[in-house]
């Protein structure tokens, strides 16, 4: 039933494309202001649809369409959406000029696809305001330092499992590892369930978690449809989150708060901090539902599940074929252990200068988000778009973009751009990541909520691989990488192969680091076990 109405949703897009794209065709030509033709953007999705093109190609050529000019005009189908280069005026939307622009541009029917449509990123004024404020306690220093453990955990558990393998097993596709190890993750610190994904493959967090964040064709095709289209897509009940995900992850959080609720457990998590922010709400007779808790939850597993373990997968890749950066990073890695004594604290972590300057250029070189938006809640006036012309006035409820991939390769703010090199964060981070051309989580109070977590998600098992392991190119690593033209973000072609080679000089002092980092973990947690398969038979 669904195919047929993505069907009948495409044919009614085609029948409607003159009056949907070509009725605002003028709208920028009007007002003097440079623009991207209509028909190039219906090329562009030509070529995407068909998997000519990447999508990196496809922004960057569109970032690149007029250099000179501060934004330009740019057709969303049929919605014009103006895409701002300038730096300073990046800064001025996001930041100093933010309650102009507060918002998102919002497609998802909260009521047919609740998980994606009641999410802290689909949620706008002061609703967003509220979700917003109750779910940033959870990322504080001190929950974080609280998640480090975890994370730890994780990360031993993780590296054991590679450390194990025979030789011959141990070249990979770090893609699929990876997720493995964020799945873990993300269960722990949001849900406070333990698993280890590597041992047991086919646990259903990781499974569904594929499925629910897997953008194959016909989900991309969904996805678009849903996006361009919204009136259509609600009327034909389109959604991305099909009910057999759906109905697990609500009986997942279901179960936990019941347990927690009955046995008095308290965990540092986010699941927690929900349930404390119900309590609250329940006092001034305000209401938190269950499925509110539920999409918050798995916004925060979608927005790390398949996003992270890309970036580390970049990240590693870029380790891997560069010895020289390896070598280095492994030296610094090995030089805080004997410091520490391997008490690797969430402090001296963040300190890792050389570590941080690695993970922020593999950041910039393969951003997580392409570009990111924000949407006029009130008529907001631009300065002129190049010397000569006239201010433009933005209309409220007109989507702006700014073209992340396309900053971070503009050789304006960066030399050399394609190249990965590191060292321009050594030398000027702190210049960089207040230039607003670096914007690998977003800018100003709607910068995505788990930015740090993310960071030291990446950081801490990066940190683990490369104290006990050498990462080798193998016959399958491609240097440099082409990108896969499948898809709506940016991820290698055939997979990001790597070898994972046993060092001979693992400092000894960090074997007793792994064991400390599991026995002095004394929170309480509930198994993968107990707790999913209770959901699985309440599902049932």
């Amino acid at each position: 039933m669904e195919m047929w109405a993505i069907i009948l949703t495409f044919v009614t897009v085609v029948l409607s494309i003159y009056y949907y794209v070509f009725k605002n065709v003028n709208y920028f030509k009007k007002n003097d202001l440079p623009y991207l033709p209509a028909w190039s953007v219906l090329r562009n999705m030509y070529l995407l649809f068909l998997q000519r093109k990447s999508v990196s190609e496809i922004i960057i050529n569109t970032y690149n369409y007029y250099p000179k000019a501060k934004y330009i005009g740019f057709f969303d189908f049929n919605k014009p959406v103006v895409i701002v280069r300038d730096p300073e005026l990046i800064k001025t939307i996001a930041i100093k000029s933010f309650d102009y622009f507060t918002d998102h541009r919002s497609f998802i029917d909260s009521e047919h696809d609740p998980l994606f449509g009641k999410a802290l990123f689909s949620l706008r004024g002061n609703e967003w305001r509220e979700t917003r404020t109750m779910l940033t306690p959870a990322f504080t220093l001190s929950k974080l330092k609280g998640m480090l453990k975890l994370m730890n955990e994780c990360g031993t558990d993780f590296t054991n499992y590679i450390y194990n393998m025979p030789k011959d097993k141990r070249t990979m596709e770090m893609k699929d590892v990876f997720t493995r190890y964020t799945n873990d993750v993300i269960a722990t610190c949001a849900f406070g369930i333990s698993i280890n994904s590597m041992k047991d493959r086919d646990n259903d967090f990781y499974v569904l978690g594929r499925e629910a964040t897997n953008f194959d064709t016909i989900k991309t095709l969904k996805f678009i449809l849903m996006r361009s289209f919204p009136r259509v897509s609600k009327l034909f009940k389109l959604r991305l989150i099909p009910d057999k995900i759906s109905n697990f992850f609500e009986n997942v959080v279901k179960e936990v708060i019941d347990n927690r609720d009955k046995n008095n457990i308290v965990r540092p998590d986010m699941i927690q901090l929900m349930m404390e922010g119900r309590n609250k709400r329940a006092e001034m007779g305000q209401e938190l539902s269950l499925m509110d808790i539920v999409a918050q939850a798995f916004s925060f597993f979608f927005g790390g599940f398949d996003t992270v373990s890309t970036a580390m997968s970049f990240t590693c890749h870029e380790i891997g074929v560069n010895s020289d950066i390896q070598k280095r990073l492994q030296r610094e890695i090995d030089e805080v252990i004997e410091k520490t004594n391997g008490n690797l604290t969430y402090d001296v972590i963040n300190n890792m200068k050389y570590l941080d300057a690695v993970i922020s250029e593999s950041l910039r070189r393969y951003p997580i988000a392409i570009f990111i938006d924000r949407l006029s809640v009130e008529d907001y006036e631009l300065p002129p778009s190049l010397p000569g012309s006239k201010p433009f006035l933005l209309k409220k409820d007109t989507n702006v973009w700014f073209i992340v991939y396309g900053l971070h390769h503009d050789s304006k703010y960066f030399e050399d751009p394609y190249k990965f090199d590191p060292e321009r964060f050594i030398e000027r981070g702190k210049e960089i990541n207040n230039s607003g051309v670096y914007l690998p989580f977003g800018l100003g109070p709607r910068i995505c909520i788990g930015n740090r977590f993310a960071l030291l998600e990446m950081k801490v098992l990066i940190i683990h691989l490369l104290a006990r392991f050498n990462l080798k190119p193998c016959s399958k690593t491609q240097n440099p990488l082409l990108f896969s033209k499948k898809g709506i973000t940016i991820s290698a072609k055939n997979g990001f192969w790597m070898n994972f080679e046993k060092r001979n000089d693992v400092h000894p002092t960090f074997m007793n680091f792994m064991i400390n980092s599991v026995s002095n973990n004394n929170i309480e947690t509930e198994t993968s076990t107990d707790c999913i398969s209770k959901c699985l038979t309440v599902e049932a």
